[in-house]
């Protein structure tokens, strides 16, 4: 079975209106109209720096205690989410899942290991 979800804990955390912090989530893999729609957006049309905000609200399916992302909450995360976000994005959209090919710098030794909930 192919997996279309992938968990994630953001490094801070998005900051509600009540305090809360809100760092686990799950991002789905991006569709094809997930990439189109966003260019009709006004808001993206006049700013193309804002395509990522737009992107990412449709594919992070939860934050969080939080049923809906939307495009306030995208423009709301600290800097470092959204990098976080957006390399996640990157992984499981152009290789279909969330591992990273690494090199132990002991023994040379090279293998996988798994970052989509590594927030930290």
């Amino acid at each position: 079975m192919m997996q279309t979800e992938f968990p994630f804990t953001l490094p801070r955390g998005y900051v509600d209106r009540d305090g809360d912090v809100h760092r686990e989530g799950m991002m789905r893999l991006a569709t094809a109209q997930d990439e189109i729609a966003p260019m009709k957006d006004p808001r993206v049309q006049a700013n193309p720096g804002f395509l990522i905000v737009i992107l990412l609200s449709r594919v992070v399916v939860r934050l969080g205690s939080m049923k809906h992302v939307n495009p306030a909450v995208i423009e709301g995360l600290f800097a470092a989410d959204l990098a976080f976000l957006q390399d996640l994005y990157q992984r499981i959209n152009e290789y279909g899942h969330s591992r990273v090919a690494v090199t132990c710098p002991h023994c040379q030794g090279e293998f996988e290991v798994e970052t989509a909930s590594s927030g930290g």
